[in-house]
């Protein structure tokens, strides 16, 4: 009988205990998280995204005689959808070409002017000197009188044949000064025709220019590609709507695929650590499973202000060693660069480190209880720190404090 009854007290005290340990280890392991101490490979690295771009391209550009014509900031009207592939001649885009299209029309109205002055003065030249013609004739004919009347003045008077010779002398000087003026002005009016004529000359060429001027304004592929839109001053893509000027005619670019690089930009404090020909792993957020080897092979050694923002950006450039087709320009990467690397070391937790009065500690599950041991630290990265000493592989360390133990002694190092 008292064999029964120890049993059925024993059985759901021990029933209770059970359950105690085993929800009290949940408690436990919900409150208090730990790590073991890991040996393997040490990898510092700086993570900055970035943006896919070619090292090699061809500039599509717009009219290179823009500013002969005093045109400025000229508006994209149309463009082919980036990423279309092209050939050389293909088109590409079309800019507004409303102001051009007024100077072809006053230059057409300039043309008609000096058209027509030409004309007029052609009919004023031919007019002038056909009078200064008739006018000399004229005097030789009165010359031929003249003497025809001296001829038969042989039996006048001294005095009547003296005044027939003196006139016919003052006619012949009058005949000479005539073709002397007349001379005069026909070169006279060569040069005017001339100088209408050069005007003329300058309108119509001027039209002519601007009319190819005008056809330049459709834009075509000056080679085989795939379009990738070119950028303004401030970073943003040009697209329709978009201005062109003279002194940056690019719209468009032809990137060559086959040779790309990661342009990035990193902060002030790691850009201390980045130095060129350093190893990178480069991600593409469009295709996870693309990593593809790269080599810093540019650091910024000048800042530049963020837009918007005080803070100052170093640029990095990463060339990729192999090409991939799936990659485009503009794709946005994700750029591991390695800047130490040290084999077989102890490593734990960044959270799992602790400090007081300038000692590194950390608190070890030794089994039995909870000791906090000094540690001697290494290099760390953004996750974990090196052990120099203090632990050993596979020792279990609290990643926050326990209850209880912030008064407990340091063990120290020997």
């Amino acid at each position: 009988m008292n064999r029964k009854r120890l049993l059925q007290i024993g059985i759901p005290l021990l029933l209770l205990f059970f359950a105690y340990m085993f929800f009290k280890t949940d408690v436990e392991e919900d409150i208090s998280i730990t790590a073991e101490v890991v040996k393997g490979e040490f990898l510092n690295e700086v993570i900055i995204s970035g943006e896919a771009q070619s090292t090699s391209l061809k500039n599509i550009d717009g009219p290179a005689n823009l500013r002969k014509f005093r045109l400025n900031n000229i508006k994209i009207q149309d463009l082919v959808p980036e990423g279309t592939l092209v050939k050389a001649g293909d088109y590409v885009g079309r800019l507004d070409p409303s102001a051009v299209n007024e100077q072809i029309i006053d230059a057409r109205l300039s043309l008609e002017s000096a058209e027509s002055k030409y004309t007029q003065e052609q009919l004023d030249t031919t007019l002038t000197l056909k009078q200064e013609r008739t006018a000399i004739k004229d005097i030789q004919f009165n010359i031929q009188e003249d003497k025809l009347e001296l001829e038969q003045s042989i039996y006048e008077s001294p005095v009547t044949i003296k005044q027939l010779e003196i006139k016919i002398e003052r006619a012949e000087r009058d005949l000479k000064e005539k073709k002397e003026d007349y001379q005069i002005k026909k070169r006279k009016a060569v040069a005017k025709m001339v100088e209408v004529g050069t005007e003329v000359s300058k309108i119509r060429t001027k039209l002519d220019d601007l009319i190819a001027l005008q056809a330049s304004f459709t834009i075509r592929s000056n080679a085989n590609g795939m379009v990738t839109y070119a950028k303004n001053w401030n970073g943003t893509k040009k697209k329709v709507g978009s201005d062109i000027n003279a002194w940056d005619l690019t719209i468009a670019t032809l990137p060559d695929l086959t040779k790309m690089e990661s342009k990035t930009y990193s902060n002030e404090v790691d850009i201390r650590k980045i130095k060129k020909d350093q190893k990178v792993s480069v991600g593409f957020d469009a295709f996870p499973d693309i990593i593809i080897d790269g080599e810093v092979t540019s650091v910024a050694n000048v800042g530049e202000n963020k837009r918007g923002s005080d803070i100052k950006l170093f640029q990095v450039l990463i060339k990729l060693k192999e090409s991939n087709s799936n990659i485009r320009p503009g794709m946005t990467t994700s750029n591991r660069i390695l800047i130490q690397k040290e084999e077989n070391v102890l490593m734990i937790p960044l959270e799992a480190v602790f400090s007081k009065d300038s000692i590194s500690y950390a608190y070890v599950d030794s089994g039995f209880s909870i000791d906090k041991k000094q540690i001697e630290l290494g290099d760390s990265n953004e996750d974990v720190v090196i052990i120099k000493k203090g632990l050993k592989e596979k020792d279990v360390v609290y990643l926050s404090k326990p209850d209880g133990l912030e008064d407990k002694s340091i063990a120290q190092l020997r």
